[in-house]
């Protein structure tokens, strides 16, 4: 009888500790997705309405983000240059594949995920297509940067810093109309100003490090990942400079064929 109540013992005193192993896992787990920003974007990994299902088109933003999202690649040649290059690197990208169309935190407009390979457009933060074009084109150079190199996204600071730079630097987000908006102005190297300072922003925003530590980062690779123009082969300042980086782009075939 002492053996089996002491067996009896055992088995119960091993259900609060599963439990507890199973509430530290849960922390830890929640722990790691706030560490990457996942926090952010509340719809990842679930849906209120079933994908595709009318419930979805015709109650939440979702409609209207998928129109923009289709202008947005059919027409801006900053997205049309990006698209192109991936298909090219071997990475093309399928809209129903990967573009998600989901309501986020007020602080943010889109994001690349690196754990599905999928670009999220904050639905319920983007409301012109002049602003879809640019969170489109600069989630799709971290799309690049995730095809063309083996970027630790999730582990190091470096490599996170250098693509927030370039996507800064390369979508659009400093040109000066943009700037003009925001009322900052400045003359002697304003658009590297600005590009360090939104990749500071991004960086913090979804990771939990001081801000010294990230502007040291974000110093450490700034000239080298700032100077990295790649698809575009230049800085894209306008519309009409990535107009003329995707005709060179399309017409680079012909060019060395002709060396």
């Amino acid at each position: 009888m002492a053996q089996n109540r002491a067996k009896g013992d055992e088995f119960i005193n091993k259900e609060p500790l599963q439990e507890a192993g199973e509430q530290k896992a849960a922390a830890e787990s929640k722990q790691k997705e706030e560490d990457f920003g996942y926090s952010l974007y509340p719809e990842r990994g679930s849906s209120k309405f079933k994908q595709g299902s009318i419930g979805e088109s015709l109650f939440t933003f979702k409609h209207k983000c998928l129109i923009m999202l289709q202008v947005a690649t059919d027409t801006s040649p900053y997205a049309k240059l990006l698209l192109g290059a991936m298909k090219s690197s071997g990475c093309a990208v399928y809209k129903d594949r990967h573009f998600s169309c989901e309501d986020c935190d007020g602080t943010v407009s889109g994001g690349f995920d690196a754990a599905t390979s999928q670009i999220v457009l904050c639905q319920n933060n983007i409301h012109q297509q002049a602003h879809m074009n640019r969170v489109v084109t600069h989630e799709l150079i971290h799309a690049f940067d995730h095809c063309r190199a083996r970027v630790d996204w999730f582990s190091s600071f470096r490599h996170l810093a250098c693509s927030e730079i370039r996507a800064a630097n390369l979508s659009g987000d400093c040109s000066f109309v943009n700037e003009i908006s925001r009322f900052n102005f400045g003359l002697k190297e304003h658009h590297q100003a600005c590009v360090r300072g939104r990749a500071l922003r991004s960086i913090l925003a979804v990771r939990k490090v001081s801000r010294e530590e990230a502007e040291l980062v974000v110093d450490e690779v700034f000239d080298s990942c700032f100077h990295d123009h790649a698809p575009f082969g230049r800085i894209p300042h306008s519309k009409k400079d990535a107009k003329f980086a995707y005709r060179d782009y399309e017409n680079r075939d012909r060019y060395y064929a002709n060396l």
